[in-house]
């Protein structure tokens, strides 16, 4: 029995949701579970089951805490691709990309995931939600990490070239095929594809702007041989005689030459209104000119300001200290960075959706703002 026979006689009433809401979907590379995908669908409708997605969200997250097994990146990995399932639209509710932020600065300073695949493909995932990658691939970089996967140089490229950053993009793929970055063969043929791309490029913008001289036409219309280059004479010719006619009639037009009334022609300067003839003969000297600082500053003898005595209870020698103020929420943190890392995940449980949006808004636009500035690459 084929899927759809065993699905039509199982009688489902969960299994619509796709055709109604399927422009809302996220693809995914490695596809979809088409009930699990159903099940997600329906929670636009029906806020119980949008409930328990949550819930089962915030479940996967304890357990990232609560994990104590060989491998802390695995709880990680199971958390984002539920999500991924579970919030098929992806968007700023989900907190796929807190969860990224998270996961990724959770174990940048670890050698043991460095060269991670798993690791390296989480940090491209992030790249792909922000509005600029170039700080991440940078960041990346600076830090060796995933520097031994073609993915990382491929990546890379392929975001320096959106930017028209051709040269940039050659040298990375350079860079990964001279340190053998693996698999090697799949560097060696994107780069082979990045050299068609980039000596194609000049003359496809040759022919684009040939492609705007030809005539407009409807769709589907066929133009005999020859036909085409004449129409385009034809409309060069009828453009450049509108040109002639605009210009002939410009030099018809006469030039008005501009009067100016107030204008003494005689002497070659404005004439004075009567008004002011009489204002201002000179400057004076520079004694009536500086005469709002002839005051003479002198000693203020004249007032003592009071003072209050006050007891001095120790000295102002080099025992003398300030006391400083040490916030209670600042020193009951925990000093060791990777207990700080552990904790974050702590974060996306506490935020309301509202709260989770600013902050995925604020990831997008600075998605290393949590990270030490000892780490950022210079």
């Amino acid at each position: 029995m084929d899927p759809e026979t065993e699905f039509l006689v199982s009688k489902r009433k969960t299994g619509n949701e796709w055709e109604l809401f399927k422009e809302n979907v996220r693809p995914l590379k490695r596809g979809r579970n088409v009930d699990l995908l159903n099940h997600a669908l329906k929670a636009h409708t029906d806020d119980q089951l949008k409930k328990s997605l949550l819930d089962n969200r915030r479940r996967l997250i304890e357990a990232i805490d609560e994990y104590e097994g060989e491998d802390p990146l695995q709880p990680w990995l199971d958390c984002i691709k539920w999500v991924q399932e579970a919030f098929p639209p992806g968007g700023d509710f989900s907190g796929l990309v807190l969860i990224y932020e998270q996961c990724v600065r959770a174990f940048w300073h670890s050698d043991r995931y460095k060269d991670d695949l798993r690791y390296l493909k989480i940090w491209l995932e992030y790249a792909e939600h922000c509005s600029d990658a170039e700080v991440i691939y940078s960041f990346l970089d600076a830090n060796d990490i995933g520097k031994t996967h073609s993915a990382f140089y491929i990546a890379y490229a392929l975001h320096m070239e959106s930017k028209s950053k051709m040269k940039a993009a050659n040298d990375i793929l350079n860079r990964g095929i001279s340190s053998n970055a693996q698999p090697i063969e799949k560097l060696k043929d994107a780069y082979k594809k990045f050299l068609a791309r980039s000596m194609r490029g000049p003359k496809e913008t040759d022919e684009e702007l040939k492609d705007d001289d030809l005539p407009t036409r409807s769709f589907g219309a066929l133009l005999a041989r020859g036909e085409s280059q004449r129409q385009a004479n034809k409309t060069f010719e009828l453009g450049r005689n509108k040109l002639k006619q605009e210009n002939h009639r410009i030099q018809r037009t006469p030039l008005s030459i501009y009067n100016d009334n107030n204008m003494d022609v005689m002497r070659g300067h404005p004439s004075k209104p009567s008004t002011y003839s009489n204002s201002w003969h000179t400057l004076g000297g520079r004694a009536e000119r500086n005469k709002e600082n002839n005051a003479v500053p002198a000693k203020w003898t004249s007032y003592k300001v009071p003072q209050r005595p006050v007891p001095r209870t120790m000295g102002t020698g080099s025992s003398a200290h300030i006391e400083v103020f040490v916030d209670e929420e600042c020193a009951e943190m925990p000093k060791a960075a990777y207990e700080k890392d552990r904790t974050s995940s702590l974060q996306l449980r506490e935020l309301d959706g509202k709260n989770i949006k600013k902050e995925t808004e604020l990831l997008r636009e600075n998605p290393l703002r949590n990270f030490p500035s000892n780490s950022l690459p210079r």
